[in-house]
């Protein structure tokens, strides 16, 4: 269940030091309730094509070393971590912290909204600044683009729900009734339909076509700091509408709508029958969630919980992650397993195949806000105002 364990950390800018002959990173190894073993990582030389030759200090074992990517492991906790460097950080999108970020559907654009004041279209290749979306007030908290890659939703603190498109930056909707700042957004299907989740307590359905809100689909009198919508198990009871659905909802029948509540509670939703399915109550105020399955959810809470859930069972948690104290920001489902960003820098893949854990490195303590993956590529967005590109093929 949930045993908190030892964990492998290294100085943030590894990659960047270990190219110097003698230099020297520094490596941790934490267990709970023990004594924290200190390390270092000393570069022996550079071979020919640029890949340090790296010796560990005792207790540390160092393998696998490339450019990008090295395996450290700590044999007296049989800890080990693989750490990732970004292949290329874009420091030139925002000048200030990065809030919020997606990835379009065929890899080609980024959107990302900052605490600048601004929300960005740029190319995912190389960061450079194609469109700029102005119209909301104050800052925009969440954004995300349509499957269509060319058209993007997003929620900002002034209770608007803006729809824009990637291609000459207009803005084609407004959507207003929320009494407070969104601070997430799903999209049904194809995107007729979308939703979004406030500071006001609510969960609200919209028709994209006619700029209309189709309800309600949660009050919960609690903020609701994320939102994800999955295919539910078709073995779940998801309830039944109690009036007949609009014409205008596309695609709501079948789909669970989990909602990350400020006070401690993962609740899931059906989203067409708008009935409660199931109340889960964790350690501190749920951040973020995630479908890994259509059966299995996680939901990240403010003190470092991950929690995995059987939605056939809620009771208790299948398994409780956590690796560190700090707010668990964001959770995206990756090939067997997930990736979770927290608010002390670390950004980190877990997957069930392997022994070890993916750390993607290069934030020094500044929280990791968003995390968006597009094949290979993870992309992440951080409060020292630089959104980073990983390539998972250098592992």
């Amino acid at each position: 269940m949930a045993a908190a364990e030892a964990v492998v950390r290294i100085q943030s800018d590894w990659d960047q030091v270990l190219r110097k002959n003698e230099e020297e990173a520094w490596l941790s190894c934490r267990s709970p309730g023990k004594s924290t073993l200190y390390g270092t990582l000393t570069c022996q030389g550079v071979t020919s094509d640029g890949v340090p030759e790296i010796k560990a200090s005792e207790g540390f074992v160092v393998s696998e070393v490339t450019k990008k990517s090295l395996l450290v492991s700590c044999p007296r906790e049989n800890a080990s971590s693989k750490f990732l460097a970004p292949y290329t950080a874009f420091c030139r999108i925002h000048d200030k912290s990065v809030l919020s970020l997606d990835i379009s559907s065929g890899g080609g654009l980024g959107v990302s909204t900052s605490a600048d004041g601004t929300m960005k279209i740029w190319q995912a290749a190389n960061g450079e600044i194609r469109r700029r979306l102005e119209g909301h007030v104050y800052d925009v908290n969440c954004c995300r683009f349509f499957p269509s890659g060319v058209v993007v939703l997003s929620g900002g603190m002034d209770a608007q729900l803006k729809i824009w498109s990637a291609e000459d930056a207009r803005c084609a909707a407004t959507f207003q009734g929320h009494k407070a700042g969104i601070l997430d957004v799903a999209i049904v299907d194809r995107g007729r339909n979308v939703v979004s989740s406030s500071r006001d307590g609510t969960a609200r359905l919209w028709d994209c076509g006619r700029s209309a809100c189709l309800g309600l689909v949660a009050a919960c009198g609690s903020p609701i700091n994320g939102i994800t919508l999955g295919d539910a198990d078709n073995t779940l009871n998801l309830g039944s509408p109690e009036n007949i659905p609009s014409e205008r909802e596309i695609g709501t029948d079948g789909k669970l709508l989990l909602l990350a509540r400020e006070d401690g509670k993962l609740q899931g939703v059906g989203l067409q029958s708008r009935q409660p399915v199931f109340l889960f109550v964790g350690s501190a105020a749920f951040n973020c969630c995630t479908f890994l399955s259509s059966f299995y959810l996680l939901g990240g809470t403010q003190d470092g919980n991950i929690y995995q859930l059987d939605v056939r069972n809620t009771r208790a948690p299948v398994r409780i992650v956590k690796r560190s104290g700090a707010p668990v920001l964001s959770l995206l489902p990756y090939k067997d397993g997930f990736i979770a960003s927290q608010g002390d820098g670390t950004c980190f893949i877990m997957q069930q195949d392997l022994d070890h854990v993916v750390e993607l490195t290069g934030p020094d303590c500044d929280p990791v806000y968003k995390v968006a993956v597009w094949e290979k590529q993870i992309y992440t967005c951080c409060r020292d105002g630089i959104v980073r590109r990983y390539q998972l093929s250098d592992l």
